[in-house]
């Protein structure tokens, strides 16, 4: 069982947003079956309607930004967005519906709960982009990239796969590069000492990494070896 941290609403929604969530939401929920065995659900039975070449994963996608503009520049891709902040879920699916992005599903629970239940090496890439810090000493057991969630990591993503991963703080930039260069699944991959320090194109940029509100950001690609 997995402990969540972290908020579930913010602000009361407007009546577009609410509504979105009462109208919307049942249509491009990411559903599991009941007593789903682990290991077990391939990503494509949330997509019936289609089948796309690739599914991607996003973890915490904030206000969707980033996951929509993929969604929309690569619609042969199957978009999973995992975000249990039901603030963030109510304005991505304003954005579906605005600009009828069919190809994106949300898991709005915690991710963990979604990725023990995928099959293995189902996934071609995978986003973490500006997650929350935390900057606190003691509540750095609460940070995503930990060696178990890296394991779940590797087991759903196939050989090949691409792992980014983004923040502005230095803090959290140091411990998501220690724990992932060290993991014998994942390969860093820089063409130069600063190459991490520049957004890679095709990367759009999301609104917390243009408000730089602790530092400049870095952003990070690991291969799944």
């Amino acid at each position: 069982m997995h402990k969540f941290y972290g908020r579930r609403r913010g602000r009361r929604l407007n009546a577009l947003r609410s509504a979105a969530l009462e109208d919307d939401l049942p249509r491009y929920a990411a559903i599991l079956p009941e007593n789903c065995p682990s290991g077990s659900v391939d990503p494509a039975a949330f997509f019936s309607e289609k089948n796309y070449s690739a599914y991607w994963l996003e973890i915490g996608f904030g206000n969707g930004e980033h996951l929509a503009e993929q969604a929309r520049r690569n619609p042969e891709i199957g978009m999973i967005g995992c975000e249990p902040f039901i603030n963030g879920v109510s304005k991505l699916l304003t954005e579906i519906t605005a600009q009828s992005l069919e190809n994106i599903r949300i898991w709005p629970e915690d991710a963990r709960i979604l990725m023990d239940a995928l099959r293995p090496a189902c996934l071609d890439k995978v986003f973490l982009l500006h997650p929350d810090p935390w900057p606190k000493k003691r509540h750095c057991g609460r940070r995503f990239i930990q060696t178990e969630t890296l394991d779940v990591l590797a087991r759903l993503m196939h050989k090949g796969a691409e792992l980014r991963l983004a923040t502005d703080d230095a803090a959290l930039a140091d411990w998501m590069l220690e724990k992932t260069w060290r993991h014998p699944e994942f390969d860093f991959q820089a063409e130069c000492a600063d190459d991490w320090r520049l957004r890679p194109e095709g990367w759009p940029e999301t609104r917390y990494g243009q408000k730089q509100l602790a530092g400049k950001p870095v952003y990070f690609r690991f291969i799944k070896v």
